[in-house]
């Protein structure tokens, strides 16, 4: 298990499995921004009533979008989010509504920029801001300076939480920067068949391999991918799954089709014999025991 950072100089978070989101307010202009810059408003509609619905007309903040689902987080229903029919869409958003858990304030409702302010300065003025939230759309999200606490929370690691952030204190905030932060998780690892993989974008060797695991009636299931491969080792690792390859690969649940997001090279792969298996390490499991978010890998 990675170590979590101790001292009065950090602030610890929980870490929640969902879409980060920027929000952006000037009157009734509202936008919702993911780390990667595209736009997430269409997809979240509810969210940006909710936002509307608000007393302070301009600011600027920084969370995760989350679905709710009992008492776990549901990133299966927050990928149907991402549809192109808007009937669709709305149609979700009644069903399993969103929720932004905020956990930064970057300009206030008196358009102030916050940005250059350190944590123990941005923290306090967010939770004066917070009062103005909806509780069921808008959430603020927990921050403690108790390491007890913070342990508690990565040991819920798993359904509920995506792990912990560890920040200091006495820094700024930094867009696209891991300055004065921290990610914990409680890591875990499973054997994995190696069911299918994907060539590389610009050159014919192994990207990354298309990882499965049997369900009770026998069918091989897709539940992630894994790219941590040497360099070294990718055209002796092409020519061995090369030989492999048959269909179909997987049995059950298929490598999944296009999204608004990926290219097409992203959606094509090659299935393979069911005969290597892969150890892998991961956070957790999500959607059920079919489905699991890989880091740190390797064949065995």
């Amino acid at each position: 298990m990675e170590v979590i950072p101790e001292g009065p100089d950090w602030q610890y978070e929980p870490k929640w499995d969902g879409f980060r989101c920027v929000v952006f307010r000037d009157g009734d202009d509202v936008q919702l921004q993911s780390k990667a810059g595209q736009p997430l408003a269409r997809y979240f509609p509810e969210i940006v009533d909710g936002i509307k619905a608000m007393k302070p007309k301009q600011f600027v903040l920084d969370g995760e979008v989350v679905i709710v689902q009992g008492n776990k987080l549901s990133f299966d229903d927050l990928l149907l989010r991402l549809h192109p029919a808007q009937s669709r869409v709305r149609k979700l958003a009644a069903e399993t509504p969103a929720t932004l858990v905020v956990f930064d304030l970057l300009v206030d409702e008196r358009r102030r920029l916050l940005t250059h302010s350190t944590l123990e300065e941005r923290r306090p003025a967010l939770e004066t801001f917070s009062k103005s939230f909806d509780g069921d759309l808008l959430r603020l999200s927990p921050a403690t300076r108790n390491i007890r606490e913070a342990r508690r929370w990565l040991q819920t690691s798993g359904a509920t939480l995506d792990g912990v952030i560890a920040k200091r204190i006495d820094v700024p905030y930094a867009s696209g920067e891991r300055l004065g932060m921290q990610k914990i998780k409680l890591l875990r690892t499973a054997d994995c068949v190696v069911g299918g993989f994907r060539y590389a974008e610009k050159k014919k060797v192994v990207g990354s391999l298309l990882l499965g695991l049997y369900d009770k009636a026998g069918l091989l299931h897709h539940v992630g991918f894994c790219s941590g491969i040497k360099n070294a080792e990718r055209q002796a690792l092409t020519k061995k799954l090369e030989k492999l390859i048959a269909a179909p690969g997987f049995t059950g649940k298929s490598p999944g089709g296009p999204s608004r997001w990926s290219t097409k090279r992203s959606t094509e792969w090659q299935p393979l014999q069911p005969k290597l298996v892969a150890e892998v390490q991961f956070d957790h499991a999500v959607g059920g025991p079919t489905k699991i978010r890989t880091s740190v890998r390797w064949i065995i």
